[in-house]
């Protein structure tokens, strides 16, 4: 007989996330991260991509946040039993817009200071006082639409996925607005 056929790179994907769904959500969300700042940088005007900074982005996204998504959506399905009727969809969004958002982002602008751009941490502090509140009030205006097709359409274990597909396009508005509010400010001086 001959040998198994061969697998698509999606076949063998979907058999990772099976076999080793913490892993392979991790690496995703690292890899996603990574090529999401690399448009970032072009898209910016970034001549030389800073590899450093990718590097960081998407040891951030792996070690924390493709981990953390993993357990929260585990956790969370165990609490709400796997229901998806619209009462507990709404219950999980509020409880993911409420702890995880704010975490994920308040996290993410200390690590994106302190380690990325070797800010000193009383100027980190001082801007995500000045920038966070704006930037988890636009993701409130945009996730809970993203954890309500999370919850209701999407089984569990493509729940991190997704919200890592989403971040490759939120990373890049960001990253997008951050610079034309400094080319806004270097004009106003």
């Amino acid at each position: 007989m001959g040998s198994p056929a061969k697998k698509t790179t999606l076949q063998r994907y979907l058999s990772q996330l099976q076999q080793h769904p913490l892993r392979t959500k991790a690496i995703t969300a690292g890899v996603l991260s990574g090529v999401s700042d690399v448009v970032s940088q072009k898209l910016s005007g970034i001549q030389k991509i800073q590899l450093r900074r990718v590097l960081l982005k998407m040891i951030f996204a792996g070690g924390f946040l493709g981990p953390v998504g993993h357990f929260f959506h585990t956790t969370l399905d165990k609490i709400f039993q796997g229901k998806k009727d619209t009462k507990t969809v709404a219950k999980k969004v509020i409880v993911e817009q409420l702890t995880l958002s704010p975490l994920n982002h308040l996290l993410f602008m200390i690590y994106y200071g302190v380690v990325i751009e070797r800010t000193p941490w009383n100027l980190v502090r001082d801007r995500i006082k000045k920038t966070y509140p704006t930037v988890q009030l636009t993701a409130w205006t945009f996730f809970p639409v993203v954890g309500w097709v999370n919850y209701k359409y999407v089984p569990l274990h493509f729940r991190v996925i997704l919200h890592s597909l989403v971040a490759f396009f939120w990373g890049i508005f960001l990253t997008l607005r951050a610079r034309s509010m400094t080319l806004a400010l270097a004009k106003a001086k």
